[in-house]
């Protein structure tokens, strides 16, 4: 069965030579990368946006929004997550 459609890394690709566009992707990167870990760590550990909203002591509408990429999150909430998965917190300055 065929996919109608483009490739993610086609789009970006294309996207990528907009400067407008990549200004803003690298902009948000930071933000979408910890994201991801946060998403792939409660994944390994098995554990819901509800589990995971318990240890942290917040709601679930509150981690599904950080999940989402809608909440923009202070330092100290990201580290309270990442904290509440037996994990830590690095920032490295580039």
């Amino acid at each position: 069965m065929n996919k109608a459609g483009i490739k993610f890394e086609a789009a970006k690709e294309l996207l990528m030579k907009d400067p407008e566009f990549k200004a803003e992707y690298d902009r948000l990167k930071p933000r979408y990368e910890i994201i991801s870990q946060i998403i792939d760590e409660r994944a390994k550990q098995d554990i819901t946006q509800e589990e995971l909203a318990l240890r942290v002591g917040t709601r679930k509408s509150n981690i599904s929004r950080l999940e989402s990429g809608t909440y923009n999150p202070s330092l100290d909430f990201l580290a309270k997550v990442v904290r509440s998965l037996g994990k830590e917190i690095q920032i490295n300055i580039k």
